[in-house]
This record gives structure tokens, C-alpha cells and sequence, in this order.
């Protein structure tokens, strides 16, 4: 989300009287690639570009191509091969072993649903989680329907724009196995009057957002890390208490007494880290009422067990629920001492909570690291 975001703002900043503009977009991956499907890069043909598609190696390639593609006000689907031995191909010998699609579309300013507009849309929206289908390649007649165009799904009458009863039935059947597994992926779809389709389907989740429940020091690091991160953050706590370099940082401010005021999701994390036992005490059953997935809470195990097993007692918590939720003490185990290496540890479980993966060693790791 951060990217889209860097890419937006690029893109509403730039002279588009002057400027020509194109998006590319990586639709398609096989095997290994150092960027997935849903990476993007904000190209301008005066050589500026904003976001990346690789590690820096198929991005100069990219812009001579999108520079053409803007002439042509064409859509280009470029496929890079780096398993390829040619020395002529574009990113041999960089060992990534992947065949890589990346789609580059001409933006139309005048149209407000070019694949820009749509983002910006997503990215202004409440949080929600958006279903973004982009057309790759075209075979046959397809009503209104083109090459590059981003279609917005709410529900299968959002696919009515391809004019085909049978198309929409199985593009809508395509989009639901996606939506069920939650992960983006190329889908390409034949009928039987020899007409066909390829197009990439993206799940776009909402930001993560960061609850940091307290005011001591130690909040700064973590607060400039999240926000490094591209993550919300909302601190509470009473404003006065608070370093006003912090207050900068945050997207929000918000005192105890309306803390449940706060939208919460499956993408919010609430780290309990006042410092002082009784307030922790008293926002964990707070944090434990939200539909936050994940709850830190700062400190050694002992005193955890020991918050958990009075509010056990005094029944403001039940002792059987909730307890996959609470991450304590929080962070994954990298020798941190300092603030910040603490608010690193941190930030890390996090990502690795929510994307439902258990912090270990890559090289330990026995299958993919990515989705294929």
C-alpha cells in the first residue's frame, strides 16, 4: 500500500500537460522473482518512475518500453524470462529463475477509470478489502471491454462490462477461488467460440494498523518504524502526555476514554506497552473486546501470566477464548535490547501474524516462500 501511495501522489504531482504517463504492473509470476504479481511502477516518459518491479534490474528496460507504449497509446504485455541462458535477454544471469508478465499501460488523464483513478479510489476508500481485475490480453470481440483496463469487482454484475453471459460466469467463479484462498493470481480463461482472456485478479487489503496503547519513550522508534512501514498508526493515550514528535508521526491521537471509538479489523494489531501494570491490566480486556487478530503486550512472560490470570479470576476475561490473540511477551526472538531493535522485533512478529506465518529462518523453510 505504501508504493500505491508513493505512486498516487507522483502521479496527482506530475505536469500532465507536458507528461506522458504509463503504469506497469507485474500480472504474471513463475518461480522466483525479488517482486510479486501486484507490483507497480509509475513511469513518465521524460525517464522518471516512481516504485519498482524488480530489484532494479528490469526497471530501465521497462521505461524504454513504457516510453513507446505512451507513443503508441497501446498497452504492452512485456514477459521477462530470467531462467533464460540468451545474454541478450534482460536480466540473465541475476539468478532469479523466474519468468516474470508486466503489463504497461498508457494512462488516459482524461478518463477517470484509468488504472490510476481506480487506485486512487481504492486508496481513499473506508477500509476494505478491493477485488481488482485487470485485463492482460484479449482474443476476439469483447464489447467495450480493452487491453490494460482495470475493472473494479463488487459482484458479478461488475463484470457485465465484457458483454459475454458465459465469460462473466466464469471470470465471477475465478474470482471467488481467489477471494476464498486470499492471494492475487493470473487467470486465463477459453470458451468455445475460440475467443479467450487473460487477466490478472488482485486482493488489495487495507494498510495494517498499529494501536500503540501508551505514551512512554519508547513508542518514538516504533511509531517512525510503522510509519516506514506504510502502516496506520493510532496512539492512545491523554495528548499532553505525549512527545510531540510523536503526535507528527501518528495518523491519530486518541484518548483513553474513547477507545472505542477506534475501527478495528482483520488487519489491526493493539500493543498494550504503558509500562504500568495496572493500566496494561485494565486495556487488555479492552484490546480482547476489538476484532483485532493480534494483541502485544510489552514485558516479560511472568507478568503477562500474571495480568491474564487476575482478570481470569475476577471473570472480566474468560480463560478458554482469545488466547491464540495474545502475543506475549511480543516480538520474535532476535536478541533485542534497544528501543528500536525491541520496536524491530516487533514489527516483525506482526507481519508475520498477519500474514499467517511463524517468524522462522527463510532458509529453514521447506516450501516456497511465495504464493505460485
Amino acid at each position: 500500500m505504501k508504493e500505491i501511495k508513493a505512486i498516487i501522489k507522483a502521479y496527482d504531482e506530475a505536469d500532465k500537460t507536458s507528461v506522458g504517463l504509463a503504469l506497469a504492473t507485474v500480472v504474471r509470476v513463475e518461480g522466483s522473482s525479488y517482486r510479486r504479481t501486484g507490483a507497480r511502477m509509475l513511469i513518465m516518459d521524460n525517464g522518471i518512475w516512481v516504485g519498482g518491479i524488480s530489484g532494479g534490474c528490469l526497471e530501465g528496460d521497462a521505461l524504454k518500453r513504457a516510453q513507446l507504449a505512451i507513443r503508441k497509446s497501446t498497452p504492452t504485455l512485456i514477459t521477462y524470462d530470467t531462467t533464460d541462458d540468451d545474454p541478450y535477454q534482460i536480466g540473465v544471469g541475476l539468478g532469479c529463475n523466474g519468468v516474470i508478465d508486466v503489463l504497461l499501460t498508457p494512462l488516459n488523464v482524461d478518463d477517470k477509470n484509468n488504472p490510476l483513478e481506480v487506485l486512487k479510489r481504492c486508496v481513499q476508500a473506508d477500509r476494505e478489502t478491493h477485488i481488482l481485475v485487470t485485463i492482460t490480453k484479449l482474443s476476439g470481440d469483447w464489447n467495450s471491454v480493452r487491453e490494460g483496463e482495470v475493472i473494479q469487482y463488487t459482484d458479478e454484475y461488475s463484470l457485465n462490462i465484457l458483454g459475454d453471459e458465459l465469460a462473466v460466469r466464469q471470470l465471477n467463479k475465478a474470482i471467488s477461488e481467489q477471494i476464498s484462498v486470499g492471494h492475487s493470481a493470473p487467470a486465463y480463461l477459453e470458451f468455445e467460440n475460440g475467443h479467450w482472456l487473460s487477466c490478472f485478479i488482485e486482493i488489495l487489503p487495507p494498510e495494517i494498523s498499529m494501536i500503540l496503547m501508551g505514551h512512554q519513550y519508547d513508542v518514538y522508534p516504533l511509531s517512525r518504524l510503522i510509519k516506514e512501514m506504510g502502516w496506520r498508526l493510532t496512539i492512545v493515550a491523554e495528548p499532553q502526555k505525549i512527545n510531540p514528535h510523536i503526535i507528527t508521526i501518528a495518523d491519530e491521537v486518541v484518548p483513553p476514554v474513547n477507545f472505542f471509538n477506534i475501527f478495528t479489523d482483520n488487519y489491526t494489531a493493539i500493543i498494550l506497552m504503558a509500562h504500568d501494570y495496572k493500566t496494561d491490566k485494565n486495556n487488555l480486556p479492552k484490546a480482547l473486546a476489538t476484532a483485532a487478530p493480534y494483541i502485544g503486550m510489552l514485558g516479560p512472560r511472568v507478568r503477562s501470566e500474571k495480568i491474564w490470570r487476575e482478570l481470569t479470576n475476577e471473570g472480566r476475561i474468560n480463560a478458554t477464548d482469545n488466547i491464540d490473540r495474545i502475543h506475549a511477551p511480543v516480538g520474535l526472538d532476535i536478541g533485542a535490547v534497544t528501543p528500536e531493535e525491541i520496536a524491530l522485533s516487533l514489527i516483525a512478529e506482526v507481519k508475520a501474524a498477519l500474514s499467517g506465518r511463524d517468524g522462522t529462518f527463510l532458509r529453514l523453510r521447506t516450501t516456497v516462500i511465495h504464493h505460485r
